[in-house]
């Protein structure tokens, strides 16, 4: 007799919601996005032609048909659950990767899309440390290293993953306060800087021909990410890398008051020692790093 069985994958999420009383419980449990849950639960409606949950605002109940439906489906589950325990397969253990990036890249860039890496990769865990020093100086080995780039390392394969250029940022806010409508207008702004970058503004200001202006103020930071912080806040105008940034243009939270010039820049890399050659879960997190670059 033919087995007639729902989408495995959907009842499992439907279980898990039922169960736990929550789309985001459930999908804390699975290891997968809350849209996940919702997918999967409107699949297995469509397959059984039936509604499984009331919806509110902030949180789901079963219907009558659906609480029948999991009185007897969640029996089955724990004698699953018991069963492979009982016959010693193990659970699979999730896999570690190491990354080691520097600390305004991971907070502008990298931790906004780490959540759809580990939607699409649920059986890895990653770990971020953040560092700018030099690979030969980092006390741990790393599967995975960016740096800025492209150089060569000794011992190191090297694959760029995301361009940027650099030009004047500031938030719509300051603009309305105070229009910019040419570059020497800036003379009438806070100019910010990053003490480790010192020649940015210099240098864009030599390119926009206007290397004499003085700025009605100026503000240093120790750390990039404090100056694009300040420019969001409407303190000053700073010199926004495109990469780093393009959440931020994209969402209104910051403006380029100029089209240009754009100050070159150097790409972001990954570095990955020659060790660890053939490593899937390394190959897979390159490749989406490739990816994610490509659509910034």
């Amino acid at each position: 007799m033919k087995r007639v069985l729902p989408p495995l994958n959907a009842l499992r999420a439907f279980e898990a919601a039922g169960r736990l009383g929550s789309f985001k419980e459930a999908a804390a449990e699975l290891h997968v996005t809350h849209g996940a849950v919702s997918q999967h639960v409107r699949l297995l409606e469509g397959w059984l032609g039936a509604s499984l949950f009331e919806r509110h605002n902030r949180r789901v109940e079963l219907t009558s048909a659906a609480k029948a439906y999991l009185d007897e489906i969640g029996p089955l589950f724990d004698k699953l659950s018991q069963a492979t325990a009982r016959y010693g397969i193990p659970e699979p253990v999730a896999r570690t990767l190491s990354v080691n990036a520097p600390a305004t890249f991971t907070l502008r860039w990298l931790v906004a899309r780490l959540a759809k890496f580990r939607a699409e990769h649920p059986d890895v865990e990653v770990r971020v440390d953040t560092s700018n020093g030099p690979l030969e100086s980092l006390k741990e080995s790393y599967d995975i290293i960016i740096r800025g780039g492209p150089d060569t390392f000794y011992g190191y394969s090297m694959r760029p993953f995301l361009s940027e250029e650099r030009l004047p940022v500031c938030s719509p806010a300051l603009l309305q306060r105070v229009p910019l409508r040419a570059p020497d207008d800036l003379q009438q702004h806070t100019l910010l800087h990053t003490s480790s970058l010192p020649r940015l503004w210099p240098d864009w200001l030599a390119s926009a021909q206007i290397s004499a202006l003085r700025p009605a103020a100026t503000l240093t930071f120790d750390h990039f990410y404090l100056t694009l912080q300040a420019a969001i806040d409407g303190i000053g105008i700073a010199m926004g890398p495109t990469a780093l940034v393009s959440d931020d243009l994209a969402s209104g939270r910051l403006v380029t008051p100029f089209a240009g010039p754009r100050l070159p820049s150097r790409s972001y890399c990954t570095y990955v020692a020659d060790e660890k050659p053939g490593d899937e879960m390394i190959g897979l997190f390159r490749s989406w790093l490739e990816r994610e670059g490509m659509g910034s």
